[in-house]
C-alpha cells in the first residue's frame, strides 16, 4: 500500500462548492492503483465528505481561527511528518499557508492551484495578497490555474514564472448528466409548473454569486410582459446569507407565485433535468462546475462575462453572455431564450457536444495525472 505515492490536498473547508466538488470528482475517478489521497481542511469538514467513494481517504481538520492563526503551522508540520506525503497540493489563497508548512516539513513536491478569486479581491489586484502569493509560491514546483483568465493573471499580475504554470480545466462526468427527453416532476416543485418554461440557477446564496441580478432580471421580464407570469418559473437552488434578502425582493415585487427558493439540495442532476434554461449570474468565476454540468445536461446557458465563463460558454453557439450586475441585460437574455425555444434547444445540444469534446472528467483526471507523474519522475 505504501508503494503508492500519497497526495495531500489542502483546502479551506470541505463543504458544498465548485472547488470541493472538483476535488471529490478527482479523488473518486483517479485510478486507485496510481495514488493515495488525504485531505487537510484548514477549518473543518462537513457531510459533503460522504461524497468521497473511496474508503482510504483520511481527512484532517485544523479548526483555523478567523484571521491570522499561527497555531496551524505546527499542526500541519506534525501531520506532514507523520503521514509523509509525496506531493502537497494546496488550493486557493485560503490554503496557501500549507506551502510553507510543507517546505519546513521536508515535503519534496509542492503544487498550488487557483480555482477562482475571492469576493474581497474579485479582480485579483490586491498588492499585499499578490506579494504573499509570489513569495510563498517561490518554492512550489507547479502552479495550476483552472482557466486561461487565471493563467494570465498569475503570470502577468502575480508574476509567477511561466515555466511553473500549467493551465488545465475542470471536467464533468458526462455519463452522470444527460439530455432528458421528458421533464421529471422534481420533488418539492410547485405542481402547477409542469408545463412552464423553467429558468434556474444552482449555487451558494452569497454576494459573489449575485443571484439578485438574476431575480431582478426575471422580475423585469414578467413585469414588462405580465402574461409570462403564468408561463415561466424561476428556481433558485442553494442556501446562504443572501437568501432572506432575495426572498424579501420576491415578496415585495409580488412574484412569489413564479419564484421557488429550493434551498440546498443533493439532487443536482434531477434539478438540471427539470430546467429549460440555466443561468449563472456571478460577479466572478474560475471554471464553473455548475456551468459544465448544465451544458452536459443539454441546457442553454446564460452567464456573466467574467473570469473563466467565456472559456466555457461560446456566445451565440452554446449560450449567451451578459455583463455582470446588469439586470436589464439579464432580462434581455432571458427573453431571447423564452421567445425562441428552438434556439434554446439548439444551444443546449451544442453545449453538450462541447463538454464531451473539451471538458470531460476523464480529460481532467489525465491532466492531473500528467502533472503529478511528471513531478515524481524528477
Amino acid at each position: 500500500m505504501r508503494s503508492r505515492p500519497l497526495i495531500v490536498h489542502i483546502i479551506h473547508r470541505l463543504t458544498v462548492g465548485g472547488l470541493e466538488n472538483g476535488l471529490v470528482n478527482l479523488i473518486n475517478h483517479m485510478p486507485s492503483e496510481c495514488y493515495r489521497h488525504s485531505i487537510i481542511c484548514m477549518t473543518e469538514s462537513t457531510e459533503f465528505a460522504k461524497r468521497i467513494k473511496r474508503d482510504d481517504v483520511e481527512i484532517f481538520e485544523l479548526h483555523k481561527k478567523e484571521g491570522q492563526d499561527l497555531s496551524i503551522y505546527p499542526k500541519m508540520i506534525r501531520i506532514f511528518r507523520k503521514i509523509k506525503p509525496d506531493i502537497v497540493h494546496s488550493k486557493n489563497f485560503g490554503a496557501i499557508e500549507a506551502q510553507l508548512a510543507a517546505l519546513f516539513a521536508g515535503v519534496k513536491f509542492r503544487v498550488h492551484s487557483e480555482h477562482g478569486r475571492d469576493f474581497d479581491d474579485i479582480d485579483g489586484t490586491n498588492i499585499k495578497r499578490n506579494l504573499v502569493r509570489r513569495l510563498i509560491l517561490l518554492s512550489a514546483q507547479k502552479c495550476i490555474p483552472l482557466s486561461k483568465n487565471l493563467e494570465s493573471w498569475l503570470v502577468n499580475t502575480v508574476k509567477i514564472p511561466p515555466k511553473k504554470v500549467v493551465q488545465l480545466y475542470n471536467g464533468v462526468d458526462t455519463n452522470k448528466f444527460d439530455i432528458s427527453l421528458s421533464k421529471p416532476q422534481l420533488c418539492g416543485a410547485p405542481s402547477s409548473w409542469q408545463s412552464r418554461i423553467i429558468i434556474g440557477t444552482v449555487g451558494r446564496l452569497q454576494a459573489v454569486k449575485d443571484q439578485k441580478t438574476l431575480l431582478l432580471g426575471f422580475i423585469n421580464l414578467v413585469t414588462q410582459k405580465p402574461a409570462l407570469k403564468k408561463q415561466l418559473g424561476l428556481v433558485i437552488v442553494g442556501d446562504g446569507a443572501e437568501r432572506t434578502k432575495l426572498e424579501k425582493i420576491a415578496a415585495a415585487e409580488n412574484v412569489e407565485s413564479c419564484v421557488w427558493f429550493a434551498g440546498s439540495r443533493n439532487d443536482v442532476k434531477d434539478v438540471l433535468n427539470y430546467l429549460d434554461i440555466f443561468v449563472l449570474p456571478s460577479l466572478n468565476e474560475g471554471i464553473s462546475n455548475t456551468i459544465l454540468e448544465a451544458m452536459a445536461s443539454g441546457l442553454p446557458v446564460i452567464a456573466t462575462r467574467v473570469g473563466g465563463n467565456p472559456e466555457l460558454v461560446e456566445e451565440g453557439s452554446t449560450g449567451l453572455l451578459v455583463p455582470p450586475n446588469n439586470p436589464k441585460q439579464m432580462s434581455n437574455a432571458l427573453e431571447a431564450y423564452v421567445s425562441d425555444r428552438s434556439l434554446a434547444k439548439k444551444h443546449g445540444r451544442t453545449g453538450r457536444e462541447r463538454v464531451e469534446t473539451l471538458f470531460s472528467l476523464d480529460k481532467m483526471v489525465q491532466s492531473y495525472l500528467q502533472i503529478y507523474d511528471s513531478l515524481l519522475m524528477q
